[in-house]
């Protein structure tokens, strides 16, 4: 039987809701910044969540849509890196002001893996800057072993190279890692890497496959606050809203 050494988090979706009313609105100001006349809203840019990465967002916009003038090909590279260089200064001034806070029960959960000494990292296709503002600020008193984020990886998830690195860092068995995710393409990496997952929906990722998790809860809950929906479970369990570390370490000592 396989124990849990090592919980994982996603950060966007998983951490904080950063999606709409942060990556979204950041993004946005940055188009308006460089004097282009468009905006995501929020049902288009649902849809460009299937991209995964902020840059590689830009170039799909840039391809399909365009940005409403011409923008010559050897020009691209260093718009789009110079533009998601704005874009992450206007995101970590939104993480600054405390304007996005905490999802339910994720400082609960990250305490008490630190509280039971096992290994805690980040695993995210978001920004290396903007990944520290969440850690250095409002996660400022929880110990995290390590922090993979942005251009870490060649390839973003769903491919599993973020989660293979964090294996090489861990040292461990993909069975003795728990990580925590919100999308299909998060779930898919993970899944692709063997580890176990749990899922946690929101406003984007609510109505995605994410039937590859192992559980699937609207949130991971607080004892005395908002708790979690169960949506699916690979097996029967004792549920009642929130999902402590030695629940779910029992649920995966016994998977399978």
């Amino acid at each position: 039987m396989a124990q849990i050494k090592a919980v994982l988090f996603d950060q966007d979706g998983v951490i904080i809701d950063t999606e709409r009313d942060g990556h979204r609105v950041a993004f946005n100001k940055t188009f308006k910044d460089f004097g282009y006349d468009f905006e995501w809203d929020a049902t288009y840019y649902h849809k460009l969540l299937q991209v995964a990465g902020g840059k590689e967002r830009m170039k799909h916009h840039l391809k399909t849509k365009g940005f409403g003038v011409e923008i010559k090909t050897e020009e691209i590279d260093d718009l789009i890196k110079n533009m998601h260089k704005h874009k992450t200064v206007a995101f970590v001034e939104l993480i600054e002001t405390g304007k996005l806070p905490l999802r339910p029960g994720v400082k609960r959960l990250m305490k008490e893996v630190n509280d039971a000494g096992l290994i805690l990292g980040i695993c995210t296709t978001s920004n290396e800057k903007a990944a520290n503002a969440v850690v250095s600020g409002m996660l400022k008193d929880i110990k995290f072993d390590f922090v993979l984020a942005g251009d870490v990886v060649n390839n973003k998830k769903p491919d599993p190279e973020i989660y293979n690195l964090a294996l090489e860092k861990s040292g461990f068995k993909p069975e003795e890692c728990l990580v925590i995710e919100d999308s299909r393409n998060g779930v898919l990496a993970a899944r692709a890497a063997k580890m176990n997952i749990v899922a946690t929906t929101n406003l984007y990722t609510e109505k995605e496959d994410l039937s590859a998790a192992d559980i699937i809860v609207s949130c991971l809950g607080d004892d005395g606050g908002e708790k979690g929906v169960l949506k699916k479970s690979s097996k029967d369990f004792d549920y009642n809203g929130v999902l402590h570390l030695d629940l779910l370490m029992d649920y995966f000592k016994d998977k399978g």
